[in-house]
């Protein structure tokens, strides 16, 4: 279902951003972004340039999307995590995005398990993620997916300031 996003799907993957942004059902509480702030046309853009966004259509409309790195950065280092791994042996879930008339359907779970499978078939010994502490469904998503919450950090995001993340 998830394929690699080429230069030539910059414009539609920063639309369905912009959408999700702006139709998702309690946006402000949960997953709080505002699009130019996070996520940014400068981000997705960076994603697809260096391989890392995914998505899947479904009769030609977006349905989902994700950027996947193939390393951690070091923002992850302080977390106390159940897996002993070098920056280049995790895989990372970014800005992960249903549409909304597609929520609640299972197809976060389906996506979520898709890139796992991706992770396992380049050899990383971890995925990881994290979510805004206040983000409920996609704790209980990550968690039905056999993610364990590994701590709390107190980052700084542009669309929120200072804020948890699990």
């Amino acid at each position: 279902m998830l394929r690699r996003a080429q230069n030539g799907d910059i414009l539609k993957i920063e639309d369905f951003y912009k959408y999700v942004a702006d139709n998702t059902e309690n946006m402000d509480k949960y997953g709080r972004w505002i699009y130019g702030q996070h996520p940014t046309d400068e981000m997705i853009e960076g994603y697809i340039v260096n391989g890392d966004m995914y998505f899947a259509e479904e009769n030609g409309m977006v349905i989902a999307a994700a950027a996947v790195t193939f390393f951690q950065n070091a923002d992850y280092h302080s977390v106390q995590w159940n897996v002993d791994a070098k920056d280049d042996e995790v895989s990372v879930i970014h800005i992960l995005c249903i549409h909304p008339k597609k929520q609640g359907s299972g197809l976060a779970k389906k996506i979520v398990k898709e890139i796992t499978d991706l992770a396992k078939s380049k050899h990383m010994k971890a995925v990881r993620l994290d979510a805004l502490s206040c983000n409920t469904p996609a704790h209980k998503l990550y968690e039905d997916s056999g993610f364990i919450k590994c701590g709390t950090q107190n980052w700084y995001a542009s669309n929120t300031g200072y804020i948890d993340f699990y």
